[in-house]
């Protein structure tokens, strides 16, 4: 078999259980319930980190956060990294993004919070010195720019493009932010369409919603056939009749959607297609309890007292909501994944009708996944309950066809991505890529793998609950897991197995003392497995 092709599809915020293949009984995915079937769906997949940027960079470093840099949103992804499309385009693959990418800011908001001031009579340090570790500037491997090429208003010049290549991608076509606020390459595809386009965006242009009660959704006026899901379709078909051309040369194709991210604005027959009311929610998180943690105690307190939570200049974070609310942002979420699902099933029908699907490896993954009503919960923060830190990973290759339709239980994640692709590609990793090859797993289900996984998350604002901002390591195993939070003596134990909605947090309990201790001690020892190991050191005489 000639070097395979790849067709890499991801989607933003995507719970693993938001998918017909994934045991949603509500929600219709046809198109990538279809790839599951023709491939291996992995069920216990993981974030390195649960948050947009810092996962992105692992996914296409296959490093840890604390090692490729991006902590959290809002750092870019340092140039002196070496990524997955890079070690492809260097080994003669052509390389492609379509969508979404988030691996540099797309604003140019200032620091939600300061460096360290400095002392009365002491010299500042002048400004290229100011971080202890610099990117302002520097330029990497044949990068034809710097940092800041995502910003959105950059695109308010209809001259603007990505210099190129962008982290080892030929071409981009770029979508940044989301729901109808899309910009980038889009907005520019989209004026072209519709000069008018910017009367139709936004909440203040929304159509009238009545009933609705969500703080982070609208009715938009764009139409489907201007809304970004179209243009992430339209512009990877276009990429795949390209790369068709010429069917001797394989090509790595990264198909980003901005959806399923809040705000939640699905377009024309979408906004509509599931009814809130139909959405029945997990009784066992609306059940009372008398045993709240401490951090959900302080947000259903906010609720009851008719605050949004966690904000920093006016940008929500995770907030405790009311049940309709939380109808709501699932009934509209579906909508939005409808039509991703629509455009998937656009995209592989063009992937056959060009012949290219017989030698093109598909995966489908997300980012991260929002909490969208677990313990009365939406959108993302530091508590690393199941809905977030689990995403879908479906892996179909032509090559496995004896393992059509089959699952996958053992634990896997975005740390695993990047080797995986290099391996089918009988591409060597750079050293101090970490994670392992997950398509030896894929082809035999009976393989031995790893007994647990990290988690790593910085926040880059203050969480009200804890009054810092603060870091959070959580350690995954086959049966349990444990949060320990910076700053605080308190942290999260669940066993999985017993409990998996995590409702009962055994960290205090006598019982479990043992336990804790042999998971804290397992939590430590994968920080340690997980440091670096490059630059690789010379010999030393």
């Amino acid at each position: 078999m000639d070097r395979p092709n790849f067709l890499f599809i991801i989607t933003d915020q995507q719970r693993a259980d938001h998918l017909g293949c994934y045991g949603n009984r509500t929600l219709k995915t046809p198109s990538v319930d279809a790839i599951a079937r023709a491939g291996v769906a992995f069920d216990r997949h993981y974030v390195a980190s649960a948050v947009c940027m810092p996962n992105r960079a692992t996914l296409v470093t296959g490093r840890m956060p604390s090692l490729h840099g991006v902590r959290h949103n809002g750092i870019e992804l340092p140039l002196e990294n070496v990524t997955l499309p890079e070690l492809l385009r260097a080994a003669g693959y052509r390389t492609a993004l379509v969508g979404k990418a988030h691996l540099q800011n797309v604003t140019n908001v200032p620091p939600i919070y300061g460096r360290e001031a400095t002392v009365a009579g002491h010299a500042a340090a002048p400004e290229a010195l100011a971080e202890a570790r610099g990117t302002t500037g520097r330029v990497a491997r044949g990068e034809a720019a710097g940092y800041g090429q995502e910003r959105s208003e950059l695109w308010l010049d209809a001259a603007h493009r990505m210099a190129l290549p962008y982290y080892g991608f030929d071409s981009v076509d770029l979508s940044a932010r989301h729901g109808d606020r899309t910009g980038a390459d889009y907005l520019v595809w989209a004026r072209q369409k519709n000069p008018d386009i910017e009367k139709l965006r936004g909440r203040d242009n929304a159509l009238p919603a009545q009933g609705y009660e969500t703080h982070e959704g609208w009715r938009t006026r764009v139409p489907e056939e201007l809304y970004s899901t179209t243009y992430v379709a339209e512009r990877t078909v276009a990429r795949l009749e390209e790369f068709a051309q010429k069917p001797g040369q394989p090509f790595f194709l990264w198909c980003s959607f901005p959806d399923p991210h809040h705000p939640w604005t699905p377009p024309g027959k979408y906004w509509d297609m599931y009814k809130p009311e139909d959405i029945a929610l997990n009784p066992v998180y609306w059940a009372g309890r008398n045993d709240l943690p401490r951090h959900l105690a302080w947000y259903y307190a906010q609720r009851d007292a008719g605050k949004l939570s966690d904000m920093t200049a006016g940008v929500p974070a995770v907030y405790a909501a009311a049940r309709r609310e939380v109808q709501e942002a699932t009934a509209l979420t579906y909508g939005m994944l409808a039509m991703v699902d629509a455009a998937v099933g656009r995209i592989s029908a063009a992937l056959e009708q060009l012949g290219l699907d017989r030698n093109t490896i598909i995966v489908f993954t997300s980012d991260h996944g929002d909490y969208m009503g677990d313990h009365q919960l939406v959108l993302k923060s530091q508590m690393h309950y199941q809905g977030l830190i689990r995403t879908p990973f479906i892996w179909r290759d032509p090559a496995l066809k004896a393992q059509a339709g089959t699952r996958r239980d053992a634990l896997s994640g975005a740390i695993d991505v990047t080797r995986t692709v290099l391996d089918r590609a009988a591409v060597a990793p750079a050293n101090g890529m970490q994670g392992m090859s997950l398509a030896p797993l894929a082809a035999d289900p009976g393989l031995a793998t790893r007994d647990a996984l990290l988690i790593e998350e910085e926040a880059h604002r203050v969480a009200g609950w804890l009054g810092i901002r603060s870091r959070v390591r959580s350690v995954v195993t086959t049966r349990h897991r444990l949060s320990a939070y910076q700053g605080i003596d308190w942290g999260e134990l669940y066993d999985l197995q017993e409990d998996p909605f995590e409702l009962h947090n055994l960290w205090d309990e006598p019982g479990a003392a043992r336990l804790r201790a042999e998971l804290t001690e397992r939590l430590s020892r994968l920080m340690m497995d997980n440091d670096d190991a490059s630059p690789a050191p010379v010999k030393f005489a």
